[in-house]
């Protein structure tokens, strides 16, 4: 059996007033999706956004292995 799909404009406001009618688990099912969509896209920007020729990974190699020891030299090591 095949769908019929219908097309609507609505305003913000109009989509406001539509999640507030749904019962919770409903409304935690939508934030939910919304959440994953809205990471996933903040996410990408930080990555674009920091995103340099400046350090090798033979550089950050080297500083990660250099916090590392002082912290085990000091019993900080996170176990």
């Amino acid at each position: 059996m095949r769908m019929k799909t219908i097309s609507i404009e609505l305003d913000k406001s109009q989509i406001v007033r539509i999640l507030n009618q749904l019962d919770d688990s409903d409304k935690l099912e939508i934030f939910n999706e919304l959440r994953k969509s809205l990471f996933l896209k903040r996410f990408n920007k930080l990555l674009k956004s920091t995103r340099t020729n400046e350090l090798s990974l033979e550089e950050i190699t080297e500083e990660v292995e250099s916090v590392r020891r002082k912290r085990y030299e000091n019993g900080e090591q996170i176990l």
